[in-house]
C-alpha cells in the first residue's frame, strides 16, 4: 500500500504554530500551494437564497413641542424581498413591509402595509427587458434631494427614519409597463404608467393605488457612455398634470477620493403653492413658467473609510424669501393645505437648501458604521440635524438613532411636531 504524503501536512502544522512561513514555503511546493488553498475555502458553499426577510423592533421617544413633555413610541416591522427566477428568461420580484406604530401614524390606524414592488421580467434577448407590475423606480445620482426622481409623488405610506435611503427604498411602486435596450457603454429605458384609480386609500393593507396611479406619466431615459469617466443621463417625463420635464444626470472622478455629482431638471409647471391650491379644486392665478431644479455636490472618501457629501440645492417651484415669509404671515389654513401636499409629493416648502451627509464604515471597531445628516434651509435658516450608530452581527443589526428640529415656529424645520427624538432599534434575518 502507498503510504501517503506527510510533508506538507507536518508543514502546515508548523506553520500554524509559527515555525515555518507558510506563504514562503508555499511558492516553493506546489503540495502546499493546493492545500493553501483548500484550507481557505469554505467546508460549504451556501447558495444564496432568493428570499431576504427580517423583522425590527423599535422603542423611542421624542420631545413635542407644544408643552415640551416626552412622548414614547413603538415600531414593530416585517420585511419580505423575493427575486427569482421562474422559468427561461423569466423573473419575479416581490417586495413587502408591514409597519405596526404606537402610537399610530395614521388617526386610528396602527398597521400600514406598504407593497413596495411586485412585478414580472421577461427577458426577450440578452440585450432587451420587458418589466410589468409595480414597480418602484429611483432616478438620480444625488444624495439629499433628486430633481430627476419623478415618480415619487404619492409613494411614501410610512416613515420609519429621515435617511434618505430609507426614504426611496421603503416607498411604494408605481404600477407600469417598462421596456430597457442594452448596448455596450449605454442604455434606452421607456415606461408608461397608466391611471388607475382616482384617489389615495390610508386604509392599513390597501395596495394604495390611486396614490401612485391616479393620472397618465411616461418616462424615457437615455445613457451613454461619452468618455471615460462621463456617462450622462438624460430624461423626458410627462404626466397628465403637467408639461413634459426634461432632466440630466451626470457623475464624475474629480480625483481618486472624490466624486462630483450634477442633477438637473426643467420644464414649464406652476409653483408648488400653485399646485397646492389646485389639487384642493381651488382657484389660483396662473404661474406657469419655466422652472429649474437641481442638486450640485461633491462625495469626498477618505482611506479609513469616512465618506462625506456636501450638496447644494434649489427648488425652482418652491417659495423664495418674500412669499414663503407671507406664507407664515397668512392664514394658518392655507400654510397647513401646503404643507399638507408637500408631504404627498415630497418637495420642501423653499426654494434653496445645504444638505450634508457623513458616514464612517467600522468606526473606532469592526462591523460598527456611525452616519450624521444635517439639512439646512438657506431661506429660513431652520435645521434638521440626525445621527446614527450602527452594529452589525450575522443576522442582526442594533441601531440608535437621534434627530432634532430646530428653527423658528413656522419654519421648515420648526413647525415640527417634535424638537427632538430618539429610537433604538434591533433587526433581525431570518
Amino acid at each position: 500500500m502507498m503510504r501517503p504524503h506527510r510533508t506538507p501536512l507536518l508543514i502546515l502544522c508548523m506553520a500554524a504554530v509559527g515555525l515555518l512561513p507558510l506563504q514562503s514555503k508555499a511558492q516553493d511546493d506546489p503540495d502546499i500551494s493546493a492545500l493553501l488553498v483548500a484550507n481557505q475555502m469554505p467546508d460549504v458553499v451556501e447558495k444564496a437564497s432568493n428570499w431576504r426577510i427580517f423583522s425590527e423592533a423599535a422603542a423611542g421617544g421624542g420631545v413635542l413641542r407644544s408643552n415640551a413633555s416626552t412622548q414614547q413610541s413603538q415600531r414593530l416591522s416585517f420585511d419580505v424581498q423575493y427575486d427569482g427566477t421562474l422559468a427561461q428568461g423569466w423573473r419575479a420580484i416581490l417586495s413587502d413591509r408591514l409597519d405596526i406604530n404606537w402610537p399610530a401614524q395614521i388617526s386610528g390606524q396602527n398597521s400600514i402595509n406598504t407593497v413596495k414592488e411586485a412585478y414580472l421580467i421577461w427577458q426577450m434577448q440578452n440585450d432587451i427587458l420587458l418589466d410589468a407590475g409595480r414597480i418602484n423606480v429611483r432616478n438620480g445620482v444625488a444624495t439629499g434631494y433628486n430633481p430627476t426622481d419623478f415618480f415619487r409623488n404619492g409613494a411614501l405610506r410610512s416613515i420609519v427614519s429621515a435617511d434618505p435611503s430609507s426614504l426611496k427604498e421603503n416607498r411604494q411602486g408605481s404600477v407600469m409597463l417598462r421596456a430597457q435596450k442594452l448596448w455596450d457603454g449605454g442604455s434606452v429605458t421607456a415606461l408608461f404608467s397608466p391611471k388607475l384609480a382616482e384617489q389615495a386609500n390610508n386604509a392599513s393593507f390597501s395596495l394604495d393605488i390611486g396614490a401612485t396611479n391616479s393620472q397618465n406619466r411616461w418616462l424615457v431615459a437615455l445613457s451613454q457612455k461619452m468618455a471615460e469617466g462621463w456617462a450622462p443621463q438624460f430624461l423626458l417625463f410627462k404626466s397628465e398634470q403637467l408639461p413634459t420635464q426634461i432632466g440630466m444626470n451626470l457623475t464624475t472622478l474629480v480625483n481618486d477620493a472624490t466624486v462630483a455629482y450634477v442633477e438637473w431638471s426643467g420644464g414649464r409647471s406652476p409653483s408648488l403653492l400653485a399646485q397646492a391650491y389646485q389639487q384642493q379644486g381651488l382657484y389660483f392665478p396662473d404661474t406657469s413658467a419655466f422652472r429649474n431644479r437641481t442638486s450640485v455636490g461633491l462625495t469626498y472618501t477618505t482611506e479609513n473609510k469616512i465618506s462625506v457629501t456636501t450638496e447644494l440645492e434649489y427648488n425652482g417651484g418652491a417659495l423664495d424669501q418674500n412669499k414663503w415669509d407671507a406664507l407664515q404671515r397668512g392664514p394658518l389654513a392655507i400654510y397647513g393645505q401646503y404643507r399638507n401636499y408637500l408631504q404627498t409629493v415630497q418637495e420642501a416648502p423653499t426654494a434653496r437648501a445645504i444638505f450634508v451627509y457623513a458616514s464612517w464604515q467600522d468606526a473606532l471597531l469592526n462591523h460598527l458604521d456611525l452616519s450624521a445628516m444635517s439639512r439646512f434651509d438657506a431661506v429660513d435658516s431652520s435645521r434638521m440635524s440626525w445621527l446614527e450608530a450602527r452594529f452589525h452581527f450575522s443576522h442582526a443589526e442594533f441601531a440608535l438613532q437621534w434627530q432634532r428640529n430646530s428653527g423658528n415656529r413656522l419654519s421648515d424645520y420648526g413647525v415640527a411636531t417634535k424638537m427632538q427624538s430618539w429610537q433604538l432599534m434591533a433587526r433581525y434575518f431570518f
